[in-house]
């Protein structure tokens, strides 16, 4: 038996990590754990039947990804209860880490369901070791809010958090939270990591705003990228985290002159936020202070 893998009472929910490129990167441990299970629960069958007859395993394969996982977890949980071995894959890498499969993990431990990790390659380990960059810690945000608010938050908590980030993207808007980047932490390196660990991967550095020129000249002549992205952020300098905590007296004054140029409150808090990496709701307090001082003094008067 492989490490870690063997034959199992009933009842074992089996979280399995899968090749993230090249499928060399499968271990024993992986397929003894398929063979186990009565049945694979995968994001995508295709993906997951390509990679199962590549090493010779058959197995009924389940449908369980972003929005059929939610509506039959109750269902799976039950089946394992029942007596019942499943394995859960995600397309590429470790289920449950900026992935659906970590609603069924949460449940089937509420439950007292037995759940094993068959640990495999990690598309967020391999990119921070093949950027290159200053990451001896941090941040891990998955993927980030396409728009609105939670998307302007989390580019804030990036650009103000003393350490490195990590941030999975697409292809087709990696340009867009490239230059998102570029406005929030302008001049900070960052690599792009992409077809991790197959024959062309690829990983460009520089500013985010240099790497995104580069994109988009390729783009120009080649076409559009294909691949999923990994994108690491190096942990600012010392300067940068020192110019990155303005003091109140900066803020008060940036955000009276937003004020007096007729932003409203939530406009001219959007902005500070922007501007000077804090939150949100820090510089929307220095706002109302403003405003609120501002309106008391013409009552006075």
């Amino acid at each position: 038996m492989a490490a870690n893998v063997q034959a199992r009472p009933s009842g074992t929910l089996y979280v399995v990590g899968t090749p993230i490129g090249n499928l060399s990167e499968g271990s024993p441990a992986m397929r003894e754990a398929f063979e186990h299970a009565s049945a694979v629960l995968c994001e995508d069958t295709r993906v997951t039947g390509k990679l199962l007859s590549a090493w010779g395993v058959s197995k009924p394969l389940e449908r369980a990804d972003a929005r059929k996982l939610p509506e039959r977890t109750a269902e799976i949980v039950s089946r394992l209860l029942a007596g019942e071995t499943l394995a859960l894959a995600s397309d590429a890498g470790m289920p449950a880490i900026s992935d659906p499969g970590q609603v069924l993990v949460d449940a089937a431990l509420d439950a007292g369901v037995r759940v094993e990790v068959v640990a495999g390659p990690s598309a967020l380990t391999a990119a921070v070791a093949a950027s290159g960059l200053s990451c001896a810690r941090f941040l891990f945000l998955g993927f980030l809010a396409r728009k609105g608010h939670s998307r302007e938050e989390e580019l804030s908590l990036v650009a103000s958090s003393p350490v490195g980030a990590v941030i999975y993207e697409s292809p087709h808007r990696v340009r867009a939270t490239l230059a998102d980047l570029a406005r929030a932490m302008p001049g900070r390196r960052v690599a792009l990591c992409r077809e991790l660990t197959k024959l062309h991967q690829e990983v460009l550095r520089g500013s985010a705003d240099e790497v995104e020129d580069a994109l988009r000249a390729r783009e120009e002549g080649q076409g559009a990228l294909k691949g999923e992205c990994v994108l690491v952020i190096e942990a600012p300098s010392q300067g940068e985290r020192t110019r990155s905590a303005p003091a109140a007296s900066e803020l008060s004054h940036r955000a009276a002159e937003l004020l007096r140029e007729g932003c409203p409150p939530s406009k001219a808090a959007k902005a500070l936020a922007r501007e000077y990496g804090v939150s949100r709701e820090e510089a929307y307090l220095v706002v109302l202070e403003l405003k609120g001082g501002a309106e008391r003094d013409e009552e006075g008067a």
